[in-house]
């Protein structure tokens, strides 16, 4: 893929997954049982970078969408926890692909960096709070990660799905470039 082709999906990658991270802040939240729990909605896209960019690339896009949703609507310290939540899930999610979609899915990969974003951020809170007792919420919180990790996969495998469709029917890479990865 030329570097054109690159800088521009990982514009329109970074920049609707900040759209989606825009509106899901000003959705209700989901989970009154869960202060500060959210759907991920945002991950979707990062689902879809971890299928169709390398590795160095997800990183970049990872960073620039949470450092412009910092910019637009959180603090430093938000950032921090999102950047803890996203390094530890976007590591272990990248780790859980390179077994292969043989042994583990989309679904399951989505599942894994919902239970240690989660972790991520509980690390960082019990950190700053200066004791393990935030590790308390992990419990609710890995089940919320989980369940929403799973709804997010299927979204995702979805629209894996049709991204390739539209390679094919568009053509909107070179034929020599490997655009999705297997």
């Amino acid at each position: 893929m030329s570097s054109t082709k690159k800088i521009t999906y990982l514009a329109l990658l970074s920049s609707l997954a900040i759209v989606i991270g825009v509106f899901e802040s000003i959705l209700p939240a989901p989970f009154p049982f869960a202060p500060g729990a959210k759907l991920g909605l945002p991950n979707l896209i990062t689902i879809l970078g971890l299928f169709t960019l390398r590795k160095r690339e997800v990183w970049l896009f990872i960073f620039i969408r949470l450092l412009v949703q910092m910019l637009l609507m959180g603090t430093a310290s938000t950032f921090i926890y999102s950047l803890a939540g996203a390094v530890l899930s976007g590591f272990f999610m990248m780790l859980v692909k390179m077994l292969g979609a043989k042994r583990v899915s989309i679904i399951g990969i989505s599942s894994i960096g919902g239970f240690f974003h989660n972790l991520g951020q509980l690390i960082v809170a019990s950190w700053i709070a200066g004791t393990f007792s935030v590790l308390n919420y992990l419990p609710i919180l890995s089940i919320i990660g989980i369940l929403c990790g799973i709804v997010i996969g299927i979204a995702g495998n979805y629209l894996l799905i049709h991204i390739q469709f539209l390679k094919k029917a568009v053509f909107l890479m070179d034929r020599e470039d490997a655009w999705l990865q297997d």
